[in-house]
């Protein structure tokens, strides 16, 4: 496992940005351990913004912390796993609810392209594209719902649900996602916000009832 240098001035942002992108995306695997000098290494920082990092990264559940025993990565299920899939899923409803009579032909073509580069990456096996196209989907609702607080809390909590995301993208579940993304677009395009909401709760609920 190895994570280029930081060079960017914002320290423990971008610290904590790499560490949870490499969490997410399997580099660092649940249970590995992490070690503040090891990672102040690779990263080519100081061991503070790194401690800084972990901490923030354990208030968010992807690492797990027992002073002078452990610092470890989560596992991929867990408690705080559960909740943050409540909180998407119910933030995810209240914005496609707000956005079903916002929507405009624009965006609707905008969700349809987005589905059309997450299937083709599906197809290809490119998983991180996937997840890319995905959240370009997801974030178009989320936009027009124009609520500042649910887009900081959905980029808050999301991650949680990442490793998830790249299990099932990696699998042919994945297929299923395409044909649920195209309803919920259809829904969007004709305003009907009861059949958009049902869609997008599937969606986040079963995330882990498909597993």
């Amino acid at each position: 496992m190895s994570l280029s240098k930081v060079t960017r001035p914002l320290l423990r942002d971008e610290a904590y940005d790499r560490i949870r992108h490499a969490i997410v995306d399997g580099t660092l695997p649940p249970g590995a351990p992490l070690r503040d000098g090891d990672l102040a290494e690779q990263l080519g920082l100081s061991k503070a913004p790194v401690r800084e990092a972990l901490r923030r990264l354990t208030d968010d559940g992807l690492v797990d912390q027992k002073p002078q025993s452990y610092t470890r990565v989560s596992e991929v299920m867990s408690p705080d796993v559960l909740d943050a899939r409540e909180i998407v899923r119910l933030l995810h409803e209240f914005a496609v609810k707000q956005a079903a009579s916002r929507c405009r032909p624009e965006d609707v073509a905008a969700m349809r392209a987005a589905n059309d580069r997450f299937a083709e990456a599906i197809e290809a096996g490119d998983v991180k594209a996937a997840v890319r196209a995905d959240d370009e989907l997801h974030d178009i609702p989320v936009r027009l719902a124009g609520n500042a607080a649910v887009a900081a809390t959905l980029d808050r909590y999301t991650p949680l649900l990442r490793r998830l995301e790249h299990a099932r993208f990696s699998s042919a579940l994945a297929w299923n996602s395409v044909e649920r993304h195209t309803k919920l677009i259809d829904a969007l395009e004709q305003h009907d916000t009861e059949t958009a909401v049902a869609v997008i709760s599937t969606i986040w609920t079963e995330l882990l009832e498909d597993r």
